[in-house]
C-alpha cells in the first residue's frame, strides 16, 4: 500500500533508508527544519541548512522515486537565544518560493520558555504574513500538554491562522483530544522507545477516529525507525482494519492537508491505493 510520510528527517538518514522506504510504498516525505544534533554556532549555518532541504534532499529522494517536501523554520531547541533566532527568520523568506518548500515548521516549544514563545509567536506572524501552512512541534513528556495548551493559544491569538492549515504534530493519549476539538490537524509520531508505537497509534486511531489525523516516522538523530509508517499500516491490519481506514490515515490524510499547499502534486497517472 503506498504512503505518505509526511514528518521524517532524511538529512540523518542514509540513501538506503530511501530505497527501503520506495520499497515499502513510500511516494512522498515532508521533512520540516529541526535541530542538527548539536546546536549551530551561527545563525548562517540554518542558511545551508535551507540550501541542503531546498537542493540537496529532493535529488537525493528523486534517484528512488520519492518526492521530497520541506519546512523552514528556526526550530525551538534552539530558539533560547532570541537574537540569533531573529537572524535565521530574517532570511526565511528567501527560500519561501523554492518548489518543494510547503510552510513554516517544524515550530513550537521545547522547555516551554519564554524566549522560546516569543520565537514561536514571531514564526507564526511570519506564516500569517506569507499565508502559509505550519507544522508544530509539541514538547516531550510532562511538557507536553501544558506546551500544547500554549502553542495553540499563540495561534489561535495571532488572529490571522486558520486553524485547519496547521498540524500540530507528537500528540498523545492526553493531548489529541483538545488539539481536534480546536479544529487543529493532529499527527502522531511513531517511535519504537518514545512517543507513540505502532500499537498505541492504532489504539489512539480506534478512540478518536481517523478525521484530521496523520502518522509519521520522524526518522531523526536518535532510536527511530524510517519504516514506521507501515509498520503502523501491517498493525492496523492485524486488527482487522480496512484497508480505506488505512489508506486514510497513511496516505489519504496527509494528502489533503499538504494539498492546501498548491506546490504539494502527487499527479503522476495512478490512482490513490
Amino acid at each position: 500500500m503506498r504512503y505518505i510520510d509526511p514528518h521524517i528527517h532524511m538529512i540523518s538518514r542514509t540513501t538506503d533508508d530511501y530505497a527501503r522506504m520506495a520499497q515499502a510504498g513510500c511516494v512522498a516525505i515532508t521533512e520540516p527544519a529541526f535541530w542538527a544534533g548539536f546546536d549551530r554556532s551561527s545563525p548562517r549555518g540554518f542558511f545551508d541548512y535551507f540550501r541542503h532541504l531546498t537542493e540537496q534532499e529532493p535529488a537525493r529522494a528523486a534517484a528512488y522515486g520519492i518526492k521530497h517536501y520541506t519546512w523552514l523554520c528556526i526550530n525551538p531547541k534552539e530558539a533560547e537565544d532570541i537574537g540569533f533566532a531573529r537572524e535565521v527568520i530574517s532570511f526565511i523568506p528567501e527560500f519561501l518560493d523554492m518548489p518543494n518548500v510547503l510552510g513554516i515548521g517544524e515550530i513550537g516549544l521545547n522547555k516551554n520558555s519564554r524566549n522560546e514563545l516569543t520565537i514561536l509567536e514571531e514564526q507564526i506572524d511570519l506564516a500569517a504574513r506569507y499565508d502559509q501552512l505550519i507544522l508544530v512541534h509539541t514538547p516531550h513528556l510532562e511538557d507536553k500538554l501544558k506546551g500544547t495548551k500554549l502553542i495553540m493559544r499563540a495561534i489561535m491569538a495571532n488572529g490571522n491562522v486558520d486553524p485547519g492549515r496547521v498540524l500540530i504534530d507528537h500528540v498523545e493519549e492526553h493531548t489529541i483530544e483538545i488539539v481536534l476539538n480546536e479544529g487543529f490537524w493532529a499527527g502522531m509520531t511513531l517511535y519504537p522507545e518514545t512517543k507513540c508505537t505502532a500499537q498505541r497509534a492504532a489504539d489512539i486511531i480506534e478512540m478518536f477516529g481517523t478525521e484530521r489525523i496523520w502518522i509519521n516516522s520522524a526518522g531523526d538523530w536518535g532510536p527511530s525507525d524510517p519504516l514506521a509508517v507501515p509498520k503502523a499500516q501491517l498493525e492496523l491490519a492485524r486488527r482487522g482494519h480496512p484497508p480505506q481506514t488505512i489508506s486514510k490515515i497513511s496516505y489519504g490524510n496527509p494528502k489533503a492537508f499538504l494539498g492546501a499547499c498548491s506546490k504539494f502534486d502527487l499527479s503522476d497517472g495512478m490512482a490513490d491505493a
